[in-house]
Parts: C-alpha cells; structure tokens; sequence
C-alpha cells in the first residue's frame, strides 16, 4: 500500500515545534534557529491548523506544550535526530562523531548511564564521552562540550538550561521497612539506621540539614554509615543496608522497580537548587554537540514532576 504523505506536515513546521518544544518558548527557539519569533509562531500555528488542535497554551509570557503537543513532541524529536545523523554522514566530517560530556557522580550514574544505550541505538554515528566527577573545576575544563551540575542557574561564561530540580526524601528498600513495621516514621528518623555521604560540597544537602529543615534534631552519629560518593550509599540502601537521602530524578528508575520505596510517603524538601546542562557561550557547537545536547532536553522534557509537597506525578 502506497502511504499518503499528503498526511505529513512541512518539514519546516516540525522544525520550528520541536525548538520551541524543547527550548521552552517561541523567543529561545527563534534564537536557537536564527529566524524571528513571529515566524516560529507562525509555523507553529500552522502546524495546529494542520492537525485541527492546539500543540501549545499560551500564556502571557510563556508558552506550554498541551497533552497533544506533548506526545507529539516525544514522537517527532527522535526521527528529526535521526534526519540530521543522517545528513552529517554526507556532510563534510560526517563519520563517527564523540561528545565529550562530563557530570558529576550522581547523575552519571543514576540518570545518565541508564539511558545511554538508548542513545546509541538512536544515535549510531554518534558517541558520548562520559566523564563522571564530583569536582566542577574537572566537569568545567577546557575539553568539555557539555556538563551537568548542580546549582542555582548561574555560571559565568555558561548558557544553562534546567534538567531537573532538587526534590530530596528518605528512601530504603521494602525489607528494611519490614524490621520496623511500626516504628518506622520522620519522627523516629534519629533512631534508625542512616546512609550517609561524605561530600567535598557542603551546599549539598545532608541528614542534619533534611532533619534541620523538618525542625528536628541532628543525627545520631553511631547510626550512620558513611559512603565517598552518592551512587554507592544508594546501592547500600538497595542492599537493605538502611535510609538513604534520595534525589527525585536519580532515584526514580529504583522506585519504579520496587527496589526503593519511600517509608514516609510524600514527606520530602524541595530546594531552589536544580541540575543544569551548561554550555560555553561564544562558541559555535559541532552538530554532534548539539544533538546531545537536544537528546538530554528531550528526556528531562519526559521526566516525572515532584509537586510542592514532594508527591510524584506521571511523567508528560
């Protein structure tokens, strides 16, 4: 059967969707792709009266992806990567390309390497350079293309664009809940068996600082094991080793599977701090850079949202 691409939209219009989709906005998207912001809004609007429904609401600063404009966006952004993998094969320097990216410890491993195969079969001509350190001169060196890092938004010399934010509750795993069927509550926190990680970073958060925030006291000492890196006090809380602090986002894929679960339910602190993709302003990014770069927006696009109170909702 002879398919009907009379169906399909210009390429022009999906081009235009996926900027704003992924960039959040008509303005950074008509920045990202050189052309005015009416013009972006123009295709886009002609891609709503091609398909007879609205991508995005429109507020009176902000633009937002509607349910269908959300699934649509999930379904086009990996053919349009696809399409232009396949024009940097004909393009000069088109062969195997390798993107540096660097991140700390806790990302590297818990949000990026479970994703990475996807990546590649998506993404054949195209590599990732992963470096994994939890010290930002190291993640900020010359030789990187891309970094993740925790913070608050601002790096001199940087374009940075939130991944995810700082949503921060207890987790262990079900048969380490099952020793304390009854006593197992935030108030009884201090006298449990508590993961720790030691960390060069005292910004980040710790037991004293969640327990300090919930308006109780400091931890006792001789119930806390101590971890050099946070991947590893997480594999000790899956052990049943005890309660971990875990991070919505890098513990997400440990709850979905039933290896974590949170024995305080929704009981969690939000901060102001959040995981940025940065990249150095000033410089004209590689296309295999850049496809990177739209790759990680795409899945924090897809990710889960903690609300105010730290409740999960399903992803968009």
């Amino acid at each position: 059967m002879t398919r009907k691409r009379n169906a399909l939209p210009s390429l022009d219009y999906l081009i235009a969707f996926e900027a704003a989709a992924r960039l959040g906005g008509f303005a950074r998207a008509a920045e990202h792709l050189h052309i005015a912001e009416s013009a972006v809004s123009r295709k886009v609007r002609l891609l709503e009266a091609h398909f007879g429904c609205a991508l995005f609401t429109r507020g009176h600063r902000s633009v937002t992806l509607t349910r269908e404009g959300a699934r649509y966006f999930e379904a086009i952004a990996p053919p349009l990567d696809a399409l232009q993998a396949a024009a940097d094969t004909i393009l000069p320097g088109g062969a195997e390309d390798t993107v540096d990216l660097a991140a700390t410890h806790s990302v590297a491993s818990l949000w990026l390497l479970p994703r990475l195969p996807r990546f590649h079969r998506e993404n054949a001509a195209l590599r990732i350079k992963l470096t994994a350190s939890d010290s930002d001169a190291e993640c900020l060196s010359d030789e990187r293309a891309l970094t993740i890092l925790r913070g608050e938004g601002t790096w001199p010399g940087y374009d940075a664009e939130l991944l995810f934010g700082e949503t921060v509750f207890p987790v262990c795993a079900p048969a380490y809940r099952d020793q304390w069927p009854e006593t197992l509550s935030v108030a009884t926190t201090q006298q449990l068996d508590l993961i720790e990680v030691s960390s060069t970073h005292p910004e980040w958060m710790d037991w004293r600082q969640w327990l300090e925030g919930r308006g109780m006291g400091r931890p006792v000492e001789d119930r806390q094991t101590l971890f050099n890196t946070y991947p590893l006090a997480i594999e000790a809380a899956v052990s049943g080793l005890g309660i971990a602090l875990g991070w919505g986002h890098l513990v997400d894929r440990h709850l979905e599977r039933g290896q974590l679960i949170r024995p305080f339910g929704d009981a969690a602190l939000q901060t102001t701090s959040g995981y940025y993709l940065l990249r150095r302003q000033g410089r004209t990014a590689p296309a295999a850079q850049t496809r990177v770069a739209r790759w990680l927006l795409r899945e924090s696009a897809a990710r889960r949202r903690y609300g105010a109170g730290g409740e999960p909702s399903a992803p968009p």
